[in-house]
């Protein structure tokens, strides 16, 4: 007897609908997880007040940890590898929130970005998942704005330009929106059947989203 795939995928006609169902409700439920999980690593990193660059390695290796998340993300392994990605990189963030917590109104700050955060990814995630609008003609468009923002982002690097920063953290943050639109639609019309790298992708969504949005609030107060 052919044993059924320990990720769900999408089958044909008369199941589909409920497969797609089934990968979405297993994909928020594990991005809350993942979310949660990176909170507190985040806060563990915090308290430790590990430096900028600890935190800087800690990204390197989230990147690495994607590469095994993908490959493993077929199998049971893909479950403990995406935890590890996600708690490496919420260990991250805690330079960055060590930083703006020293800031007379830093807790506002992230407490503001937190609520605009889930505030965009709940509004566009519901009203995909409400329309069942296909948003998959927006893919070409976001990859090339995903390219043209990792080289200012790396241009930036190099130069000290307070209104192009502002500027690029304001464009990631619509990137991002467009990106929770067409990652949710991916999953609902059945481009996406796998919910581990389904949660990949929202995870890296929501993550990014957060960081940037936290960024363009500091920069606006200043």
């Amino acid at each position: 007897m052919e044993r059924k795939p320990a990720i769900a995928t999408a089958h044909t006609a008369p199941g589909i609908g409920i497969e797609i169902n089934k990968v979405l409700r297993n994909t928020y439920m594990l991005l809350g997880m993942t979310l949660l999980f990176s909170a507190v690593t985040a806060g563990v990193a915090m308290a430790l007040q590990i430096s900028h660059i600890t935190g800087l390695v800690l990204s390197l290796v989230g990147f690495g940890l994607l590469f095994v998340v993908n490959k493993t993300a077929d199998s049971s392994k893909g479950i403990v590898a995406i935890f590890a990605f996600t708690g490496v990189l919420g260990a991250a963030l805690g330079p960055m929130l060590n930083h703006y917590l020293a800031l007379a109104n830093g807790s506002q700050l992230i407490m503001q970005a937190l609520g605009g955060t889930a505030l965009v990814f709940f509004a566009l995630s519901a009203y995909v998942v409400t329309t069942r609008k296909d948003f998959s003609f927006m893919g070409g468009f976001l990859f090339v704005g995903l390219i043209v923002a990792l080289v200012a982002g790396i241009a930036l690097m190099f130069f000290h330009a307070p209104a192009a920063q502002m500027a690029l953290s304001a464009g990631i943050v619509l990137l991002m929106s467009g990106m929770i639109l067409f990652d949710t639609s991916r999953i609902i019309h059945g481009g996406e059947t796998n919910y581990i790298r389904a949660t990949v992708s929202l995870y890296l969504d929501i993550y990014n989203l957060f960081i940037h949005l936290l960024a363009l609030l500091g920069m606006s107060d200043d």
